[in-house]
């Protein structure tokens, strides 16, 4: 019989599509051997690893058939990009694919389906076109609006989409109800059927459904899934094959807010005289793993998902309640299954040494960040102040101490909260403090992180890394360019370190410029991802660094536990009356395939952040709607040829300027300082300039907001940057002016 692999390889490597009679031929298995391999085909689709197309032909979960039908989406040079025209992997990131056109006539354009044979290139895909064929209907996720007469229209929810489409069959759909519909035909006839309601978009909870559905998010759990997670919170637990704990008074310290528990503190002073003035420290964590068994339906779901998602109004769990508001979370008083990093750290903060375990805690609170800084502070009483709270802090110091030694990336960026009602409506949005209880149980963390790669790297395990690579060249030849408007030097040349631009930042002494710098060195970062092999963390500058801490709402965390549950031998006896998979350790299958996996999770991390950074739009334009036509103080927060992007400052939430909102005069965009400048009247739109604007719209179903100057206008004019002044022209050519279309806006850049 082949193994999962020998089946894997074959299908990636295989010419033609394999269905189950190829497999068999190409493997020459026979009677029985047939039979066997059903089986193993099933549970390969059910673990994850494999698809089927129709006609019943096999291909790699994440993957795609050798012949399937996509759709162009969009022309990246001379190349076309398309997607799965019929995407069914659930949960799945879908691929973009590079279309060739070889031996076809005729161009095709966004929007074409096509048959296309496909292959795999490198990290991704390539299709070669086999036949054009017809287009077919479009989903669109939008409101029903009433028009003239008994005329209905949907406008869609994506602020790309600026016009709204004629709805042609609304079924029991009724104005005002949020719907999905098919779009049907092209240009100026297309209209839109819809598919089904989804209810009130401006109902509490709606904005959150609108991401789910818009990103696919999967939100129900699959009814084997529950109750395979039922089955597992009735597992027995007792000290018999764990570190008993629960005599230590160990506490978590999590947002008063907090859903689910996954992390625990504690740390006493170190009584050996060779780690004097050090600290014995102990970082609980949650122990998914046990639970949460390679190849059962938890983990297919879980798997499908990625991670928990994070809205105002609720949570989408990457494990049922049962176990992430329940069993998985540590609560105080109760008997909690727990995998426990013991560290041992001297004077300097610096990790000794380190050990991991499976225990049984009990904690003795969960505290809120806000009371334990107050009682650190002497400003509220607590029970475990002196005993606790108190040695946890000492211990807190020596960590910060040495994080300050490494110099990690200093970015002090305000978060906003949204403040929720009783009823689910928006009451505020507020900015969270940020307290040293924040700072303690990050740097706990962060050293249990650490520890884990390292932990793993000696055992030549494999890990989950969390990569964050330096900043490309390019992004820095635009932050040189930028930083050059302020007279602040910055050499490519250089070892770009964190601490580089730590000191970029630590030169700028005007408070109003200070943020908008800060901002310009945080997009010119990369974005971190999940990987198996160890890049390092640019921004914490740590050499090794793995995500440990949170198994109940990461995937990647889930995936460590199990290989240390591997290499320290921490396995625990089996269940069988309870109908679990055996083993709480890494699959054999999953340990060989790491890469698709991080590149799958990795996806799923940024749907997520979309997902909620588009939620918290739509919550403050919802807020925002009933203040139109006021005058608000803002910060500009983006510049472009088109306009400007600016925030307001007590409630957040980013808007545009138009840039034909500004006057007749021609606006000069210089890209290197982003700035806009009026031809004759020297007017100055720059990032972090603050200013007082009239809010023009705010539409809490696409979450688009809309400012405009007041009568009179009131900008606050600066210099223009150095040798940009508004009569500047790059080789003293006069401007050109287009026909058919405005001609008050010009690109300048270096």
């Amino acid at each position: 019989m082949p193994s999962r692999d020998d089946i894997l390889k074959f299908l990636s490597e295989s010419q033609d599509e394999a269905g189950k009679r190829e497999i068999a031929k190409h493997f020459r298995l026979k009677g029985a051997e047939k039979i066997a391999l059903k089986a193993l085909l099933k549970d390969m689709a059910d673990e994850g690893l494999i698809d089927s197309s129709k006609g019943r032909a096999f291909h790699k979960m994440g993957g795609l058939p050798k012949v399937t039908v996509l759709k162009v989406i969009e022309v990246e040079g001379r190349e076309l990009i398309a997607i799965p025209d019929n995407w069914q992997a659930e949960g799945v990131p879908m691929p973009r694919v590079r279309l060739s056109e070889r031996g076809r006539s005729g161009a095709l354009a966004v929007g074409d389906r096509v048959l296309a044979r496909t292959e795999e290139a490198g990290s991704g895909y390539r299709a070669f076109v086999m036949k054009k064929l017809q287009r077919a209907s479009e989903q669109l996720l939008g409101v029903v609006e009433k028009g003239e007469g008994r005329k209905l229209w949907l406008k869609p929810v994506d602020k790309r989409i600026r016009r709204m489409v004629p709805i042609s069959d609304a079924g029991n759909a009724e104005p005002g109800q949020l719907v999905l519909a098919e779009q049907h035909g092209q240009r100026d006839r297309v209209s839109a059927k819809v598919t089904e309601v989804l209810g009130e978009p401006f109902a509490p909870r709606s904005f959150s459904l609108i991401a789910i559905h818009k990103y696919g998010i999967p939100h129900d759990f699959p009814p084997e899934a529950i109750a395979e997670a039922e089955r597992a919170a009735k597992l027995p637990l007792s000290a018999d094959h764990r570190e008993d704990l629960r005599h230590i008074p160990i506490v978590a310290i999590d947002p008063v807010d907090a859903r689910d528990h996954d992390d625990a503190i504690w740390a006493t002073p170190d009584d050996d005289p060779a780690n004097e003035g050090g600290f014995l420290a102990i970082v609980a964590i949650a122990d998914v793993s046990f639970y949460v068994r390679p190849g059962g339906a938890i983990d297919r779901s879980a798997r499908k998902r990625g991670n928990s998602v994070y809205f105002p109004d609720r949570v989408v769990p990457m494990l049922p309640e049962v176990l992430s508001a329940d069993m998985c979370s540590l609560k105080a008083g109760q008997d909690r299954a727990a995998m426990v990093c013991h560290l041992v750290i001297d004077k300097t903060g610096k990790l000794k040494s380190w050990r991991f375990t499976r225990a049984l805690v009990r904690l003795a609170a969960n505290i809120a960040y806000e009371d334990a800084q107050a009682a650190i502070d002497g400003a509220k009483p607590h029970d475990l102040t002196e005993n606790v709270l108190s040695p946890l802090w000492a211990c807190w110091k020596l960590l910060f101490k040495a994080r300050e030694a490494r110099e990690p990336l200093d970015l002090d960026l305000p978060e906003r909260r949204i403040v929720l009602d009783e009823a689910g409506r928006i009451v505020s949005v507020a900015v969270r403090e940020r307290l040293d209880a924040h700072r303690l149980v990050e740097d706990f963390m962060i050293a249990a992180n650490v520890a884990a790669a390292k932990a793993l790297e000696a055992k030549k395990a494999p890990v989950v890394y969390r990569v964050h690579e330096p900043p490309s060249r390019e992004k820095l030849v635009a932050l040189k360019d930028y930083l050059g408007t302020f007279d602040i030097s910055f050499a490519l040349g250089q070892v770009v370190r964190p601490a580089t631009f730590n000191g970029i930042l630590a030169k700028v002494t005007d408070e109003t410029v200070k943020p908008l710098v800060m901002e310009q060195v945080l997009r010119s970062q990369t974005q971190a991802y999940y990987g198996p092999r160890n890049m390092g963390h640019f921004g914490l500058s740590l050499a090794s660094y793995g995500h440990f801490t949170s198994p109940i709402r990461r995937y990647a965390d889930l995936l460590l536990h199990r290989a240390l549950v591997d290499a320290h031998g921490l396995e625990q006896p089996p269940a069988p009356k309870l109908d679990l998979p055996p083993t709480t350790g890494l699959a054999e299958h999953d340990a060989a395939s790491l890469d698709r996996i991080c590149e799958l999770i990795s996806g799923f991390e940024r749907r997520a952040m979309e997902a909620e950074r588009e939620t918290v739009d739509r919550y403050v334009a919802a807020f925002l709607s009933t203040k139109v036509g006021e005058i608000h103080k803002v910060r500009i927060t983006g510049v472009q040829s088109f306009g400007f992007f600016a925030t307001i400052e007590e409630f957040g939430g980013d808007g545009l300027v138009p840039v034909s909102t500004l006057g007749a005069e021609r606006f000069w965009y210089d890209e290197a300082s982003q700035t806009l400048t009026g031809e004759s009247s020297g007017e100055r739109y720059a990032v972090g300039q603050r200013l007082e604007l009239r809010l023009a719209e705010a539409d809490p179903v696409t979450g688009a907001i809309k400012f405009e100057l007041p009568e009179g206008g009131n900008y606050m004019p600066g210099p223009p940057p150095r040798g940009k002044g508004p009569g500047h022209r790059p080789g003293g050519r006069p401007p050109i002016k287009r026909r058919g279309r405005p001609a008050n806006i010009r690109h300048q850049s270096r």
